[in-house]
């Protein structure tokens, strides 16, 4: 209905204005709503707008306005922002008047707008004019004013000045022109209408009489108070037809929180109100005024259910819960909602609309991410829907960007387009109203996107466990804050997410100061275990300043850890953060610029603690700082209840203190407060976090993760009945552990791959490498390896195996994977007890070897102490224990028995489900070790059995197999994690050890551009590792390169900076080795990639050591295939690899120091782009099927078993120099046989004529003297002089020992030769001189013999009688005469074979194929060798 009195108006009022009368034309009863702080105005009974000070929060029709304007207004004190419950319905033509004290202009301005959009929605910030209030005698804040003119939010046109009395009535006139103004340009704005204002009143007063509108005002009156009546009389009635209207308004609200959107227009929030008008039957109030607070029931009026609803800094999405109905004294309108599932629905409403905007419906689990999909594009232009998939995809890749991402809405304008200016008609060129007004709809459309702490809680709400688990996993590793405490958005439980922390690690250094020695200790644990301080901040009220942007300049000045309302993509509303919890640890690094020398956790709880007050009172327990942030430190303050209260405590506590300028102040002891205002952020924390050191200098309690788990007001995680039930088995398991050393759990639970597995692979390369007599040496050794499998299945059935394949094969799938998970936390829990006791034992000794040496001490203290440092090394290499081990037991478990196939005839024994236990496993994402890392061997059968389950599960499916090489510490399982969302070991040092394969599927976005439908990802131990040593390190190595490189269609290889030195030797090893292995069909690729590399415009700086690099390996190619015979000519004929495209720069991982810093975001970016590369290039590959990758791995490591020559260097030049001295040392070693011969030829006839009966050694070495020195100058020239010199260097001390030896032994040889024949000769003399007698007796014997023999007849009987006769005599005759022994010949060539430097490999190859059949014809064997090259 219209009123129109304002002719009578102009004539009532002094120095009316001519505008007044204009806008006051036509005008709707009006309610003016006073908002804002109480202290902002003095009310009394002179006071035109509110003449008294009683907080009924209800509507008033103001008789002095309708006199002073002759106007139906209203007035509505909403001052002190009361709570939800107490607030009238609002009508629909209304202003607000927002009351800001004249110093405080930022600050109040912000809380009442936040407090007005959360409580009542956004829809009500058009009509909000901001009133500063000032005494007579105050000055303009000229710096406050320009703070609140800066704020996006604030027009001139809704801004006004008057006394804080305001008794003037010119400035309550000017008031309310601009609030006419005000209202009727937001009407008109929200009804879309053009029409001009002189001609809407011009309307109104056609179609409305002065007297229809006195009418329709005295109606209006009447039926107010017709309603107040009823309710006097029978309010039982007047309940009952509310409570009809009240169950018809709640269907309609049902029905509108199917829609989407998260806020309801003005239409809705109407109906609603209407439908929550009820009124009780006793009254309920609630006095809050910042003095005292009365509550009914312990912590704060939850036996009521009734909780106070104060201003908060940022929106939340949690109004309080409401019990029963409210009734105000003298209300005449109704509150928004009254009850408790009302509120629900609200929240639910809000939350859904959320969840739906971002398309999240359901659970996710890891396996929705375990996928390979297209790369993420390093762009902007993302779309809302998918906002979650790409925060968790550049979330994987270590990006922390993830939470900055912006997002395209349909409605923006391309930069290319020129914004459309709709302009008035009316509007010329001086006219600069365009210019200077607030575009409503253009700000609101700025907070149209979703707050980015929104994404990535929603993310977490409709994750499961394990999803939750590796999402806080990966934000930890990207240095942000973690959620500690979560209310649920809809039962609004809190909740500890505590099994989400389970898997973090924290490292950090703690140094002491002790008698001016500094002394650094390392500290590595899991974090639920750490025993550390906490400091926690609060926030009382609301206030300008940002609680979390302080505390990152506590904890990292250079990386945002707590996300804070500057961030990029920070916008006013947020639904899901308020009430949450976070926390931080800052882990000093042991140097003299650490915050802290110890670590410490942070704690942040978003949102106004007067609010959240269950969190608030749980961390207040826990923390042994507190620290709280106040707009100002006043009594009449409602903060000031909180704030006695922590003061009164024992616990440390910090004010800080918004518009206070004051230093630090100590008040009593650990009581602290420090002003703000008008302090430089870097002032504020310097100073703080000495308060803080001073604090944690003394005694204080202690703060640690599995505390939570006892809070009774908190809902831990991890009391899931599933979850419980997987930890349950683990428990059983770690129960038959738990106490032992560490080092001594695999030998007594873990048998099979301890020594025996050690030995077993030990006989079966020698199998291989078989020397002498290989028939017997081959069934020795089979025998051997057999016994050795005797003894792996008498061990083999430890109460941990039975327990864990028990669990494995009887759990669930989902309980399965908290057992697993369960088992590897409990025993990471084992390892971290005893792990730092042997690294600080480790340390102790070390220092104390090294001031030895420094004494040069040569005593037995020294070699002592070596010893004891050797024994702490291998401690330390066993104290490793993990899941990978348990599996490698249940492989070797299975390979014994399967070998000696022992089958239990009364049933199926256990063993033959392992590879079935372990193939359901390896399909659901689990690593699967493929080579053993400590014994260096491939258990053949177990993968063979356990590929051939995962073929009978999922189809013999064909797979690109990725593999990556590189050497320790160079970040491979870093990379390889990044790149697929994988979750291999890493940190500093030996993690991977040995080699494993994990199955990654191809999303069904790309599957169809591939011709294979898994990614197989390799990950392998690093290459150069200082716990190997010498010839060891090189032979495993190499062996383990070639394996690997072999195996995949495509290697990584991995290089920590721009040098590729150590890999090019490598490769060239890798490449020879496979030229050697010509049985086996291989097809490898590689792509190089350098990490750690700074410099952007490192890819075209290097195009000459690219060229340079090319060159080496195909000239290293080609010497390798001269060798081996092979027609090859460059690098790529073995290997393919295009130089220009396969080398790739990444930057540095960390982006400043560990172990504070966050990753890199232009690391993520290089990940996202190699793998670009790697799918581009898979497109080409047909893959390879999982049955023949399975044989490719048998002949791949059968082969390599077979060789053995290449891997004991370093490169192929090394192979080429040692061959070509191998070949001069034959030449040296020839000359000296050849002048022994000679010796030998000329001393012969000698012996014979009995000219020489003895040989001394001395004249041996004098005859040889001349050509050994001969030999030695050679050898000495030709180390000196060849051109790889720098090479030979490395065998000269060996060659040299070699030929002395080699002489020594010939002269000792030719010397036993000659004395032989001496005696041959001397034992023929002496037949000789004894011939007439043996003649003699021979011819007595012989007729002896006849006359015995003469009756015989028989031929045969008398030539076995003469037979045994003769030989009886021969016997006598020789008796002291040495037999001759017979003549090895084959061994002989063996010898002088391996004496000129032919391989024994190729030897026996050449026997088999019978390529030496003509060897012993041969005088001269280099000649020989050099024919068979040849051939």
């Amino acid at each position: 209905m219209m009123l129109n009195t304002s002719r009578s108006v102009r004539k009532n009022v002094q120095d009316g204005n001519e505008n007044m009368s204009a806008m006051n034309a036509v005008t709707p009863p009006l309610t003016l709503i006073l908002i804002g702080n109480k202290n902002s105005i003095e009310i009394g009974s002179k006071n035109i707008l509110l003449d008294h000070d009683q907080e009924i929060h209800e509507k008033e029709f103001s008789s002095r306005l309708y006199d002073l304007l002759g106007r139906q207004i209203s007035v509505i004190n909403l001052l002190g922002f009361p709570r939800f419950d107490m607030i009238p319905v609002i009508p629909e033509h209304r202003a607000f008047i927002l009351l800001v004290s004249n110093d405080q202009h930022e600050n109040q301005y912000t809380s009442g707008l936040q407090w007005l959009e959360k409580t009542l929605g956004k829809e009500h910030s058009s009509h909000v004019m901001t009133v500063v209030t000032q005494d007579d005698s105050d000055e303009n804040s000229e710096n406050e004013l320009q703070n609140l003119k800066a704020k996006s939010s604030f027009s001139e046109k809704r801004y006004h000045t008057c006394t804080r009395s305001m008794m003037d009535i010119n400035e309550i006139i000017t008031l309310l022109e601009k609030i006419d103004a005000m209202v009727f340009e937001s009407r008109r704005m929200t009804e879309g209408k053009e029409t001009n204002l002189d001609e809407t009143l011009r309307t109104a007063d056609e179609t409305e009489s002065p007297d229809e509108a006195e009418d329709a005002f005295e109606y209006f009156m009447e039926e107010e108070n017709r309603i107040s009546r009823l309710a006097e009389v029978n309010p039982g009635q007047y309940q009952s037809s509310e409570k009809g209207q009240e169950k018809e308004s709640e269907n309609k609200l049902k029905a509108s929180f199917d829609n989407e959107g998260s806020h309801m227009n003005d239409d809705s929030r109407e109906q609603s109100k209407e439908a929550g008008q009820k009124k009780s039957e006793t009254e309920t109030r609630e006095h809050v005024d910042g003095k005292d607070l009365e509550m009914n029931g312990e912590d704060g009026g939850k036996k009521s259910g009734i909780n106070t609803w104060e201003p908060s800094q940022e929106p939340s999405t949690q109004p309080p819960t409401i019990s029963g109905a409210l009734q105000m004294k003298g209300n005449k309108e109704k509150p928004l909602y009254n009850s408790s599932g009302e509120h629900e629905q609200i929240i639910s409403r809000e939350t859904k609309a959320l969840f739906e905007r971002l398309e999240l419906r359901n659970k996710w689990s890891p396996a929705e991410f375990l996928k390979t999909g297209p790369p993420i594009k390093q762009t902007n232009d993302v779309l809302e829907k998918d906002l979650v998939c790409t925060f968790l995809q550049r979330l994987w890749t270590l990006d922390y960007r993830a939470r900055y991402i912006a997002v395209r809405i349909a409605s923006d304008v391309s930069d290319s387009k020129a914004v459309q200016v709709t302009k008035n008609k009316d509007t010329d060129k001086g006219d600069f109203g365009a210019l200077y007004s607030t575009n409503t709809e253009s700000d609101q459309s700025k907070e149209n996107h979703v707050h980015p702490m929104d994404v990535q809680m929603a993310v977490f709400h409709c994750s499961d466990s394990f999803l939750k688990q590796k999402m806080i996993t990966k934000l930890s590793q990207c240095q942000y804050a973690l959620p500690l405490l979560v209310p649920d958005p809809l039962t609004s439980n809190i909740e500890c997410p505590l099994w989400t922390f389970r898997q973090l690690t924290k490292t950090w250094k703690i140094s002491t100061i002790k008698e001016n020695t500094t002394t650094v200790t390392m500290k590595s644990m899991p974090i639920y275990k750490a025993q550390t301080p906490m400091v926690s901040f609060f926030r009382l009220g609301s206030m300008s300043l940002s609680k979390s942007q302080l505390m990152n300049a506590l904890i990292n000045d250079r990386h945002d850890t707590f996300f804070h309302r500057n961030c990029k993509g920070s916008t006013k509303s947020r639904h899901l953060m308020d009430g949450v919890a976070e926390i931080a640890w800052y882990c000093p690094a042991g140097k003299p610029n650490d915050f802290f020398t110890d670590c410490i956790a942070f704690c942040n709880l978003h949102g106004d603690s007067l609010v959240n007050v269950k969190q608030c009172e749980i961390l207040t327990e826990m923390s042994s700082v507190i620290v709280v942030l106040v707009p100002t430190l006043d009594k009449s303050q409602e903060s000031s209840v909180v704030i006695e209260t922590l003061y009164k405590s024992s616990k440390p506590l910090i004010i800080l203190i918004a518009d206070n300028e004051c230093s630090a102040v100590h008040m009593e002891p650990q009581k602290y407060k420090l002003g703000l205002k008008e302090r430089s952020q870097t002032n504020v924390s310097e100073e703080l976090k000495k308060i803080i050191k001073s604090l944690l200098s003394g005694p204080h309690t202690s703060f640690r993760l599995e505390t939570m788990a006892k809070d009774s007001g908190v809902k831990v995680d991890e009391d899931q009945k599933i979850c419980q039930e997987g930890k349950s088995a683990a428990m059983k398991l770690v129960q038959l552990v738990k106490g032992m050393d560490v080092a001594k759990i695999k030998d007594t639970f873990l048998p099979c791959q301890g020594q025996l597995w050690y030995d077993w692979c030990k006989i079966n390369k020698e199998l291989h490498h078989l020397k002498g007599d290989i028939e017997r040496e081959k069934a020795q050794k089979t025998h051997q390896l057999m016994e050795l499998r005797e003894k792996q299945c008498k061990v083999s059935n430890s109460k941990l195996m039975r327990l864990f394949t028990q669990s494995l094969q009887s759990l669930p799938p989902k309980e399965r994977e908290y057992f697993l998970t369960w088992t590897q936390i409990l025993i990471d829990a084992l390892s971290t007890d005893d792990l730092p006791l042997i690294l600080q034992k480790y340390d102790e000794t070390w220092s104390e070897v090294l001031v030895l040496k420094k004494k040069h001490d040569k005593s037995d203290l020294l070699k002592h102490k070596q010893t004891e440092l050797e024994l702490l090394s291998k401690k330390l290499q066993s104290a490793t224990f993990g899941l990978e081990h348990i599996f490698r037991e249940m492989g070797q478990i299975y390979e014994a028995h399967q070998t000696l196939r022992k089958l239990s005839l009364s049933r199926q024994p256990d063993w033959t489900k392992y590879p079935e236990l372990a193939a359901d496993l390896m399909i659901s994402g689990h690593p699967m070790e493929l080579m053993d890392g400590d014994a260096g061997h491939v258990p053949l059968i177990w993968i063979s059995s356990l590929l051939k389950e995962v073929i009978q599960k999922l189809g013999d499916q064909r797979v690109f197999v990725l593999s990556v090489l590189g050497v320790q510490s160079s970040g491979k399982s870093t990379m390889l994690n990044a790149m697929f969302g994988l979750q291999f070991a890493v940190s500093a040092g030996r993690c991977t050890k040995g080699a494993y394969m994990q199955l990654v599927k191809l999303s069904e976005e790309i599957k169809d551009n591939y011709k294979f439908d898994y990614i197989l990802v390799v990950d392998t131990e690093g290459l150069r590792a200082l716990e190997l040593a010498g010839n060891a390190t090189l032979h495993h190595d190499n062996e383990l390169a070639t394996f690997v490189v072999g195996l995949g269609n495509m290697t990584l290889i991995n290089i920590f900076g721009e040098n590729p030195a150590d890999m090019q030797d490598v490769l060239q090893i890798v490449v020879q080795a496979l030229m050697r292995m010509k049985k086996v069909e291989l097809s490898p690729s590689c792509v190089f990639v350098h990490q750690n590399v700074t410099d952007i415009t490192a890819a075209e700086k290097n195009m000459d050591g690219k060229r340079r690099l090319q060159e080496k390996l195909d000239k290293m190619t080609q010497l390798a295939a001269k060798e081996e015979v092979c027609d090859v000519e460059c690098f790529s004929d073995v290997i393919a690899f295009d130089v220009q495209k396969d080398v790739k720069y990444f930057a540095q991982l960390w982006e400043g120091s560990p172990p504070m810093a966050p990753p890199n975001p232009g690391y993520s970016e290089s990940v996202q782009e190699l793998k670009s590369i790697i799918l581009s290039k898979a497109k080409e590959s047909t893959g390879i099927t999982l049955s023949h990758f399975n044989n490719k791995i048998q002949d791949l490591w059968n082969a390599l078993m077979n060789e053995q020559f290449v891997f004991s260097f370093k490169n192929t030049q090394e192979i080429a120099v040692y061959r070509k001295l191998e070949v001069q040392y034959g030449n040296w070693t020839w000359a000296l046989r050849s002048e022994m011969l000679n010796i030998e030829n000329q001393l012969y006839p000698r012996i014979e004529k009995g000219q020489l009966d003895k040989v001394e050694l001395s004249y041996l070495n004098k005859e040889m003297s001349e050509t050994y020195e001969e030999v030695t100058k050679s050898m000495s020239d030709y180390f000196e002089d060849d051109k790889d010199k720098e090479l030979l260097v490395q065998w000269r001390g060996q060659f040299e020992n070699k030929i002395k030896e080699f002489h020594e032994e010939l002269v000792r040889g030719v010397k036993r030769k000659l004395d032989e024949v001496i005696e041959q000769n001397n034992a023929r003399k002496k037949l000789d001189n004894k011939k007439t007698e043996f003649e003699n007796n021979l011819l007595q014997k012989s007729k002896e013999l006849a006359h015995h023999l003469k009756c015989i007849d028989d031929e045969e009987k008398l030539e076995a009688q003469f037979n045994d006769v003769w030989s009886h005599w021969v016997k006598e005759l020789t008796s002291d005469t040495k037999p001759i022994e017979n003549i090895n010949l084959e061994k002989d060539q063996l010898v002088v074979l391996q004496e000129l430097g032919v391989e024994r490999g190729l030897i026996d190859e050449s026997k088999r194929s019978e390529r030496y059949k003509n060897l012993s014809n041969t005088g001269v064997y280099s000649h020989y060798k050099n024919a068979v090259r040849k051939d």
